[in-house]
């Protein structure tokens, strides 16, 4: 098995992207850990995977070192956690921004900084392709990826010889359009499959099989994937 015998925590782990990453880790035989701040979808998802499961807030440097102090030595790190706040930028509050970036950015600088990754193993962050391919009512969104894609290759150099790779999503089907309502949701799925090369959207699996191969690969290191069903030629 491709990670059997390996350590590894999913930030962000309880649903979406973070859930199928944790799923496909533990199919492969390590022995996973999610950690999340919705507790109730935390136990559900520990619970299917019989994974270990720690309530964490990224927006908390306390409950970070908490997180990974419980963890101890670890060998792959995923952050997947966002708290995504955006709207028009003339109109959208300070409050919204700040939150966004607390939560995509900032969560995933604590992380780096309270995980004990063993040399060789990797850390690895999610952004998403807005970083460069803005689109209107969403700066905040792009601004963050784009942070995040710089920080994924400074630290490539600082904590190696730990291993740091980002991958950006394209859309992605995930609990997190949740909110939408369905028609919508339907209709912006189906329009955004019809303008894709590959003719579909993502689905989580989709991501998580490029994070475990980031994982694998000990070749890789500050490098950035897209993963965007062909949106970037589009």
């Amino acid at each position: 098995m491709l990670l059997a015998g390996k350590k590894v925590v999913v930030v962000g782990g309880s649903s979406g992207i973070g859930l199928s990453t944790a799923e496909m880790a533990k199919r492969e035989g390590a022995d996973v850990i999610i950690a999340s701040r919705n507790v109730e979808r935390l136990d559900a998802a520990a619970d299917k995977l019989t994974a270990i499961a720690i309530p964490a807030d990224v927006t908390s440097d306390e409950r970070m070192a908490k997180l990974f102090r419980a963890c101890g030595p670890v060998d792959h790190v995923v952050v997947t956690a966002a708290q995504l706040r955006t709207g028009p930028f003339k109109m959208v509050a300070m409050e919204d921004v700040r939150a966004t970036m607390e939560g995509k950015f900032w969560g995933a600088w604590r992380v780096a900084q309270s995980a004990e990754i063993r040399p060789g193993g990797s850390l690895t962050l999610v952004s998403g392709y807005l970083s460069i391919r803005p689109r209107p009512n969403s700066a905040i969104v792009s601004a963050a990826n784009g942070a995040l894609e710089s920080l994924g290759r400074a630290l490539a150099l600082e904590l190696a010889p730990v291993r740091v790779n980002t991958v950006s999503p394209g859309i992605i089907d995930t609990p997190i359009r949740a909110a939408m309502p369905e028609q919508a949701r339907r209709d912006m799925l189906a329009k955004t499959a019809a303008a894709l090369p590959v003719g579909r959207v993502g689905v989580g699996e989709d991501i998580a099989r490029q994070i475990l191969s980031f994982m694998a690969n000990g070749f890789a290191t500050g490098s950035i994937v897209y993963i965007d069903g062909g949106a970037l030629v589009a």
